[in-house]
């Protein structure tokens, strides 16, 4: 997740359950990019004991293949391609999702990357752009171009996050290539990632903005998927996730305004989980200060710090209303 899978991001979530590995923001790849060194620190840097996946974005064959030989030069698990991002400002430069309206190029993207990586290589995609017409053909060359596992978020790159998902083709791809497919989209808590598993014959799910808000969430998946019980969450544990975040992320380089602001960013996220009528929300989203921001999370979080921390989102509780509609109740 682009500003989201920082190296504080990653040590602070390995806290509380690493998940099987991780995959660093995009690196941008055209005819001038460098290695960003924020994003190469995370890689170089990163303390916890979990493999590290190096993920692009573009669509020049030449310099994704420049690019691929100087990651081979850090401690990378593999390569992974984004042929996801729905940011229009992503796609409209014909990178990320926008590449799905291209099944040509992407098959020879896939053939020159998957040339260039003697490790893994992995691909990340949507159902299509619009629609789900070339969907079959970027599987074909998934296939075709022996890529070591697949992501499918169940949506189209126009769907954004505000469409359903479509689980169905996503099971549809499980059938379709010999790799390992993880599933993505609204894989909102450990109960809910097990249903998605059973409904789409996944091999796993890959996990982003739920996350942000439930860092618990992927040790909680393992002990779903193992049969095991698993401690609810409490308010207090999530006043304790935004200390250790909010210190992780400290850097003196930082206005303290812009800190907050940023922290805020993660909490519209954790928010969803605090109180059905987004109290914590709306105070949250008024601060501007290191003070203020939390005396708002003693507020919520700590007048009544054993009070469980939802597994799914409230209905009707939006993190970014620009981009998403609220969650239907899970069952």
């Amino acid at each position: 997740m682009q500003d989201v899978t920082t190296l504080a991001f990653m040590s602070v979530v390995a806290d509380y359950g690493a998940p099987d590995y991780f995959v660093t923001e995009f690196f941008r790849v055209h005819d001038t990019s460098r290695l960003e060194k924020h994003i190469v620190r995370s890689i170089d840097e990163n303390r916890t004991d979990r493999p590290i996946f190096a993920q692009l974005i573009g669509e020049s064959i030449p310099q994704l293949e420049r690019t691929v030989e100087e990651l081979l030069k850090h401690p990378i698990a593999g390569i992974d391609l984004n042929l996801g991002c729905p940011a229009p400002k992503v796609y409209k430069k014909n990178v990320g999702g926008g590449l799905l309206r291209d099944p040509g190029k992407v098959d020879e993207i896939l053939a020159a990357l998957r040339s260039v990586c003697p490790g893994r290589f992995t691909v990340k995609m949507r159902l299509g752009f619009s629609d789900s017409s070339p969907y079959d053909d970027v599987l074909a060359s998934v296939k075709k171009h022996q890529v070591d596992m697949l992501t499918v978020h169940g949506r189209t790159v126009k769907g954004g996050y505000r469409s359903e998902v479509d689980y169905d083709l996503i099971a549809h791809a499980v059938q379709s290539v010999p790799c390992p497919v993880l599933a993505n989209g609204n894989v909102t808590s450990a109960r809910s990632a097990s249903r998605i598993i059973q409904h789409t014959g996944a091999a796993g799910v890959m996990i982003g903005r739920h996350a942000i808000r439930n860092p618990w969430i992927f040790e909680q998946c393992r002990r779903e998927f193992a049969g095991e019980a698993y401690d609810p969450v409490c308010l207090a544990d999530v006043h304790g996730y935004i200390e250790n975040l909010f210190k992780a992320t400290h850097s003196d380089q930082i206005p303290e305004r812009a800190h907050v602001n940023r922290i805020k960013k993660f909490l519209n996220f954790v928010g969803q989980g605090v109180d059905a009528r987004g109290e914590f929300l709306y105070d949250m989203r008024r601060t501007h200060s290191p003070e203020e921001l939390f005396r708002v999370c003693k507020k919520h979080l700590l007048t009544s710090p054993e009070t469980r921390f939802a597994d799914e989102p409230y209905a009707g509780v939006i993190a970014r209303p620009n981009c998403e509609t609220p969650l239907t109740p899970v069952a």
